[in-house]
């Protein structure tokens, strides 16, 4: 079994405030901004690499970044162009609200046998609508996807240390089921 990567954590904020999201968008320099298409500035760091969406009602999500101090340091960037601007934002609470990883079990899965052993009330299976099984665990609480590749994709965590239990009571329900090589 390969090791669990990061691939994206999501990070949420507030500014405390309701903000002009015209002048913002005027006043940052390379934000995305068409109220048209999205509610919401679109404000990119390049280090590290992440996307701000900025709302009127002073909620901010950070994604993309592949790292909570990614996260933390994309945001931050953020604040001082805020202060910058005349903007007062006060050191604001980041909460993770989703860490998303990615692994691979190292062997094929018969996704029907999957969903059969696993149990129907905690699988969603529709090859016809998505080739992967969702497969909610309860504990920890995620969304462990599974591919008959034997990639995994685990959605939902708020911290990095439970996607690699999720993906170690995923593999061991598999493979007490027989459903690993």
């Amino acid at each position: 079994m390969e090791t669990i990567s990061t691939e994206n954590v999501v990070a949420s904020t507030t500014v405390g405030q309701e903000l002009d999201l015209n002048a913002v968008s005027q006043d940052l320099l390379g934000v995305e901004y068409d109220a048209s298409e999205f509610p919401g500035v679109v404000y990119r760091t390049q280090q590290p690499k992440a996307a701000s969406l900025i709302f009127r009602s002073g909620k901010i999500i950070c994604t993309g970044a592949k790292n909570v101090d990614a996260a933390q340091e994309s945001l931050e960037s953020l604040f001082g162009e805020f202060r910058d601007l005349g903007i007062d934002v006060d050191d604001p609470d980041v909460a993770v609200v989703n860490v998303v990883s990615c692994a691979d079990l190292g062997s094929p899965i018969n996704l029907s046998a999957a969903a059969i052993g696993l149990g129907l009330e905690a699988v969603e299976y529709e090859p016809e609508q998505f080739p992967g099984l969702v497969y909610r665990l309860s504990e920890p609480d995620v969304v462990v996807l599974l591919f008959s590749s034997g990639k995994v994709v685990i959605t939902g965590a708020t911290d990095v240390s439970t996607p690699p239990k999720a993906l170690e009571a995923a593999h061991g329900k598999l493979d007490s089921l027989g459903l690993l090589a």
